[in-house]
């Protein structure tokens, strides 16, 4: 059973999300919250798989609520009305596992409140785009002749993700996930592709998270494609 916390300021929503995910195989919604402080402290009694989290909110808001979660190594799915770059960013750096709209469907929201339990990440198309075009200049080389870019890193935010990369200590094997990472595979995917099992495949993704000092899949797949692991 995959359990959910929801915090957001809106009870309508909270009820729409609850009833939702309660329809779903597997998923039991344990709590609610309305502000931040509240999620913080609710996440922490009840230990959910997941926190649903809203990023506006009055007194502590998402971002903060969502940092001091994944700080303490719990699972947060931002879900918000608001894809500006201050909460996509923002979510992302305080270590949000996914990131998605409110406009989302109903089994997209489900499939990724799993992906975010088994240790996975889940980003909404769009932000997706914004999040790869922002860290493009730095993460790809120049175009070669036949106008595919070589994945080289150069300067700025590159240089800086392939130091952290080369000083991080990681094995072989941890260069050939996070590279499956940064190109979006799933822990099954990953498995497959390298002949492992899925229980190794997170016990490395975890040792990775760890030794590069991040707090989320989703940092882990932007600092693979900005060092050019990807």
């Amino acid at each position: 059973m995959t359990t959910v916390l929801i915090a957001d300021d809106h009870a309508a929503i909270r009820a729409g999300l609850r009833m939702v995910l309660e329809h779903a195989d597997g998923i039991e919604v344990v709590g609610e919250a309305a502000d931040g402080a509240v999620a913080i402290r609710n996440a922490r009694a009840l230990r959910p798989d997941v926190v649903l989290m809203d990023v506006r909110m009055p007194g502590t808001d998402g971002i903060e609520a969502t940092r001091e979660l994944a700080a303490a190594g719990m699972a947060v799915l931002v879900l918000t009305s608001y894809d500006g770059d201050e909460a996509v960013f923002g979510a992302i750096r305080a270590g949000a596992a996914g990131f998605l709209l409110k406009t989302v469907e109903a089994g997209d929201l489900i499939e990724a409140v799993r992906r975010v339990a088994q240790g996975e990440g889940a980003i909404a198309p769009s932000v997706a785009r914004r999040i790869l075009a922002a860290v493009a200049g730095s993460e790809v080389g120049p175009s070669s002749a036949d106008g595919h870019r070589d994945g080289a890193p150069r300067g700025g935010l590159g240089a800086e993700a392939a130091a952290r990369v080369a000083s991080a200590g990681l094995t072989e094997r941890e260069l050939e996930l996070l590279g499956e990472i940064g190109r979006g595979a799933s822990n099954g995917a990953i498995a497959r592709r390298l002949g492992i099992t899925v229980g190794t495949t997170k016990s490395h993704v975890s040792s990775i998270l760890a030794k590069l000092g991040l707090e989320s899949r989703t940092q882990a797949a932007l600092v693979a494609r900005d060092a050019g692991v990807a």
